[in-house]
């Protein structure tokens, strides 16, 4: 039985439209997902790692070669666990957004509406639980833990699938930190671990 240990990517620009942006992470960001690796390196034998799968988005990608450079794991990246594409708007200044696309942002639109040149909530709902269920299909046997690299509304939708839970792009019940870590067993499809951040405020 595979056990996930979803992080989500240290913090990047607030000041842009995030989505399927290339921006990278802010230095802090880049001191969170170095914290958060010495932390999984002390405790390893906890765990049993062995891979990293990540976003290909550059956020999430840097945070996890930084885990995978510090556990010394193999690293896939995974198209699939993109965050929502949000088209035009990817990557975008706020400030700019806000003149272009007034009013538009994740939360206000539609189920079946699309971001422009990008896709509808129901598609980036549909894409991850595929992605999900494809995973546990494929990775049913085996006792280990996979680190899992990718973006809040991922996570989002990941935590409603195991929970029954109906998702809607207005769902609020799982805001996931910067460099969190969530630990998914995936036999009982129960997180042992929630939005843990306590480590990063080690010093």
């Amino acid at each position: 039985m595979v056990n996930l240990l979803f992080v989500r990517h240290g913090k990047d620009s607030a000041q842009h439209r995030g989505g399927w942006s290339q921006l990278d992470l802010l230095p802090e960001g880049k001191r969170e997902a170095e914290t958060l690796a010495n932390y999984l390196a002390q405790h390893k034998e906890n765990y049993h790692f062995t891979k990293v799968i990540t976003s290909d988005l550059k956020r999430a990608e840097t945070t996890a070669m930084i885990l995978a450079e510090k556990l010394q794991l193999p690293l896939e990246k995974v198209r699939d666990l993109r965050e929502t594409n949000n088209g035009d708007l990817a990557g975008m200044l706020n400030s700019e957004a806000d003149q272009k696309f007034p009013h538009l942002y994740f939360r206000s639109l539609a189920m079946d509406e699309h971001y422009p040149n990008g896709e509808s909530p129901i598609e980036f709902y549909q894409r991850i639980k595929t992605w999900f269920q494809l995973f546990l299909q494929e990775n049913n046997d085996s006792a280990e833990t996979q680190i899992v690299v990718t973006h809040g509304g991922v996570i989002n939708i990941i935590y409603h699938l195991v929970n029954k839970r109906e998702w809607t792009n207005k769902s609020r019940l799982f805001l996931v930190k910067h460099c969190s870590i969530s630990l998914l067993n995936t036999e009982t499809l129960v997180f042992e671990i929630e939005n843990q951040t306590d480590f990063l405020k080690e010093k």
